[in-house]
C-alpha cells in the first residue's frame, strides 16, 4: 500500500470533487453492517445541497492519489438553521450548544480496502484541528455499530438522540470535547 496525502479542500473544491466523493460514499458503504445507506444520487443531492453550502464548512480528503477517505463537516452554533432542523434537542445537547462552540462532522468516510491503517482517525484529527470549537459532533446510525465502536475507541461519547423535524429517521448524537 502506498503513501496517503491529506488535503483541505475549498467548498469549490469540495464541490468540483464531488462524483469521487461520491464514489468513495458508494464504496465505503458498500461494507457497512445495519446501516441505512443512501444511493448514490440522494448522497449528491445531501452532500452538495446541504453539507457544502453549511456556514464553516470544511473538508479533509486522503488519497493514494486516488481519494481513499474524507471527513467534512461545519460549525453549528447555537441557533443556527442546522439546529432548528430538531424540533426535539436532548438538554444534554442543548447546553452543549449553548456553551460551546460546535463542530458538526457530517462524514467520515475510508475505503475498505485502507481500513485499520489509521486513516480515520487522521482524518478526523486533521478536520477538528482547525475548526476553532471546543465540541465536536456527529449522528450515527444506530444500526451502524462498527461506526459506533471507532467512535468510542476515539473518546466520542453518546450525548442523546436527534429526530429531524423531517420526520426522518433518528439518530444517535455522538459528541467529544476538543480543549482548544
Amino acid at each position: 500500500m502506498g503513501t496517503v496525502f491529506y488535503r483541505r479542500l475549498s467548498r469549490w473544491q469540495a464541490e468540483t470533487e464531488r462524483e469521487d466523493i461520491a464514489g468513495l460514499y458508494t464504496e465505503a458503504m458498500a461494507e457497512a453492517p445495519g446501516a441505512r445507506v443512501l444511493d448514490r444520487e440522494e448522497f449528491l443531492r445531501r452532500f452538495v445541497d446541504h453539507d457544502v453550502q453549511q456556514p464553516g464548512f470544511d473538508l479533509v480528503l486522503a488519497s493514494d492519489p486516488a481519494p481513499v477517505g474524507c471527513a467534512y463537516g461545519f460549525r453549528a452554533d447555537q441557533g443556527s438553521a442546522w439546529w432548528a432542523s430538531f424540533p426535539d434537542v436532548p438538554t444534554e445537547l442543548r447546553e452543549l450548544s449553548r456553551a460551546s462552540r460546535m463542530f458538526v462532522v457530517a462524514g467520515l468516510l475510508v475505503a475498505p480496502r485502507q481500513r485499520r491503517r489509521q486513516i480515520g482517525s487522521r482524518l478526523l484529527r486533521e478536520l477538528l484541528a482547525r475548526s476553532g470549537t471546543l465540541v465536536a459532533l456527529t449522528l450515527l446510525d444506530p444500526g451502524n455499530s462498527p461506526a459506533r465502536s471507532a467512535f468510542q475507541s476515539w473518546g466520542w461519547s453518546k450525548s442523546g438522540q436527534l429526530t429531524p423535524a423531517s420526520g426522518g429517521p433518528p439518530a444517535e448524537a455522538w459528541a467529544r470535547r476538543l480543549g482548544i
